[in-house]
């Protein structure tokens, strides 16, 4: 049987603590109905017997406490919420306990924003780690060493997993639910709770609202040019010039702030307008083209796949709230 610790965390989000328990606990009834025995033993397990949760209004009832828990196979971290610099103050003495546990063969998995907590224990220096899209620029300032994969669903490091935002938790639970129990049980539990298997990317949910959390005036400068000027042709040199910088100063300090190139949030800023337009307008997609300013078809179409996972017709037809209703 594989021993599964859920943390309980003070201020974590309570549907990632109990989302990952109910799954779990369902694999075991299923297998149960078939005359199988049970494969996981399920257990909350916090710094304390009572954790208040989602701001005070609700008070989780933990198994057992960390410092009484010796071994266990698998962790899973939830989604916190509020202020992750409070947060990981008020749960540090998680950290040792983990990394104790890994080092003695047991996996982990943090869920959404509970990347933070996971990054935290070091685990993850020089490896990849997803969370919510909305937490990005905040988590790659507090953790540069940590290759953070904006887009990703899922991260399978070794042993150590992590989840996209918010309720994406749950793939990276069939996932693992694939691992341990097989596909059959995952296709089971992904009908029963009717999630949608094989999403693995959260690029169609990101809102590019641009990185302005730096202390670089002139690259906001540069940020708001591209923002308020992204129809118009925009070069490198042309903003280089316009900001008496060299192109590679420049360059350099671009990405330094915004962990994105100019080229590529030129990009951005482009597709971001057409998404608006393909959820609200009644332009056709070569009308929205050319008013984000571009004229190659085939460039705007494999420029906005590549950022959102979709076509612009498939955006278009999933998020347009006219066609929608």
């Amino acid at each position: 049987m594989k021993h599964i610790s859920i943390l309980v965390p003070e201020g974590a989000i309570l549907g990632s603590i109990e989302g990952p328990r109910q799954v779990f606990t369902e694999v075991n009834k299923l297998l149960q109905s078939m005359g199988k025995p049970a494969l996981f033993d399920v257990q909350l397990v916090g710094l304390s017997k009572q954790v208040s949760a989602a701001g005070g209004k609700y008070t989780v009832y933990t198994d057992v406490v960390a410092s009484d828990t010796s071994k266990t196979d698998l962790i899973v971290i939830p989604a916190l919420d509020g202020d992750m610099v409070q947060n990981l103050e008020h749960n540090r003495d998680f950290v040792p306990w983990i990394i104790k546990q890994h080092k003695g063969g047991a996996e982990v998995a943090s869920l959404c924003v509970g990347a933070f907590l996971l990054a935290s224990t070091g685990l993850i220096t020089g490896r990849q780690c997803a969370t919510h899209w909305m937490a990005a620029n905040q988590f790659r300032k507090m953790f540069p060493e940590v290759l953070l994969v904006e887009d990703k669903i899922i991260t399978d490091e070794k042993g150590i997993y992590s989840s996209g935002g918010a309720f994406s938790y749950l793939n990276l639970i069939l996932y693992l639910i694939e691992k341990y129990a097989g596909k059959d049980i995952a296709v089971f539990m992904a009908k029963a709770f009717q999630i949608e298997m094989e999403r693995r990317s959260q690029s169609p949910f990101i809102i590019f609202k641009g990185q302005k959390e730096h202390e670089d005036e002139l690259i906001k400068t540069a940020q708001e040019f591209i923002e308020q000027n992204f129809q118009d042709k925009i070069t490198v040199e042309q903003l280089a010039s316009m900001l008496a910088l060299s192109r590679r100063n420049l360059e350099r300090r671009f990405k330094k702030a915004t962990a994105n190139s100019i080229v590529a949030y030129i990009q951005r800023v482009k597709i971001e307008a057409a998404k608006m337009s393909l959820e609200t307008s009644r332009e056709n997609v070569n009308e929205v083209m050319y008013n984000v300013g571009y004229t190659d078809p085939k460039a705007f179409r494999t420029t906005f796949k590549r950022i959102t996972g979709l076509s612009p017709v498939q955006y278009r037809s999933k998020y347009n709230r006219e066609l929608a209703v």
